[in-house]
């Protein structure tokens, strides 16, 4: 259930009219990396969490609706953008009066292109925000991930909150408003705090890694090929130990070779780690086996409801029949 409160949760504040950079700030209100992508994408990842992780549910829920109120702050502040900017525009068009006004011609074509820099904003919305980003290209579904598997949503969602955590960033660069920066530095800093708060969820699913159920081939797992001609390069990425399996990863100076030597690697052995395909199976078999019973045990099948308002909100529940006499 959702209750919308008139203040906002961050006091937006804008110096001065700016119908320039509220183009800009559109990218964050129907972009690709947006407040809108972030909420909708949490909102519908949480739903196959409700019965085997409840508290995962209870996250991304908390989360998805402070992404709302952040799709509010954005709009609100290009609102007060384009304050003025309608009217001003239909006034130009009507009369000479704006001419005067803007001392001449030719400020008033400066001031009518500045402001039509999206024409969507005066021709379609009217001077308000509409859902899509500072290039007019409207907001898709197609930008939700949400895939039913936490330990891949989780880092998708880190991923999500490093993107518009840039884009503030970025926005900070064009605009010389102090208010403008101040929201737009607390929504940046939200995209850090959401970005921990995702890394401290995907922590709590042991093991989590690799994402999803089924293991990799042993062959496979360690292996940097070298698919460029020049010098040479060596890094933690194909020298050393592997981040997460701690296998010693074995660099392939010649890839074509080593491939047509290895029957297009159908002949090639694991090296460099102690797990076998024995040993891969019985852990995809053990995981899988985790994981199934981890929904099936807290998924009923009959007399389902979403809410317990009686008791703790925390998983689907069975309603209470009565029972006739």
């Amino acid at each position: 259930m959702f209750y919308h409160a008139k203040e906002l949760q961050f006091n937006a504040r804008v110096s001065s009219p700016d119908p320039r950079f509220a183009r800009f700030l559109l990218e964050q209100f129907g972009g690709s990396n947006g407040e809108l992508k972030a909420a909708m994408q949490y909102f519908t990842q949480a739903f196959g969490c409700k019965q085997p992780y409840p508290d995962k549910y209870d996250m991304l829920m908390d989360i998805a609706t402070e992404e709302f109120s952040h799709l509010e702050i954005v709009g609100a502040t290009i609102q007060m953008l384009l304050s003025g900017v309608s009217g001003e525009l239909k006034e130009a068009a009507d009369s000479e009066g704006i001419t005067t006004l803007l001392e001449g011609k030719a400020s008033k074509e400066g001031y009518m292109h500045e402001a039509l820099t999206n024409p969507q904003f005066d021709i379609i919305s009217g001077g308000s925000p509409a859902l899509t980003d500072s290039n007019g290209t409207p907001w898709t579904a197609a930008y939700v991930t949400a895939n039913n598997e936490m330990t891949v949503d989780m880092r998708s969602n880190m991923a999500a909150e490093s993107r518009a955590k840039l884009v503030y960033e970025r926005l900070m660069a064009f605009t010389d408003d102090p208010y403008v920066k101040e929201t737009l530095r607390f929504l940046m800093t939200r995209e850090i705090a959401h970005y921990q708060m995702f890394e401290a969820a995907l922590a709590t699913i042991q093991p989590n890694f690799p994402p999803g159920v089924l293991q990799g081939d042993p062959r496979h797992s360690n292996t940097y090929f070298n698919m460029s001609n020049g010098e040479e390069v060596r890094g933690p990425w194909n020298e050393g130990k592997s981040t997460q399996l701690g296998e010693n990863l074995e660099y392939i100076e010649k890839p074509l070779d080593y491939v047509r030597e290895t029957n297009g690697l159908l002949d090639r052995k694991p090296s460099g780690t102690d797990r076998t395909e024995k040993t891969v199976e019985k852990l995809d078999k053990a995981l899988s086996k985790e994981r199934s019973m981890e929904i099936k045990s807290a998924t009923p099948t009959e007399d389902m409801q979403w809410s317990n308002y009686n008791g703790p909100d925390t998983a689907l529940t069975k309603p209470k029949v009565k029972k006739s006499k």
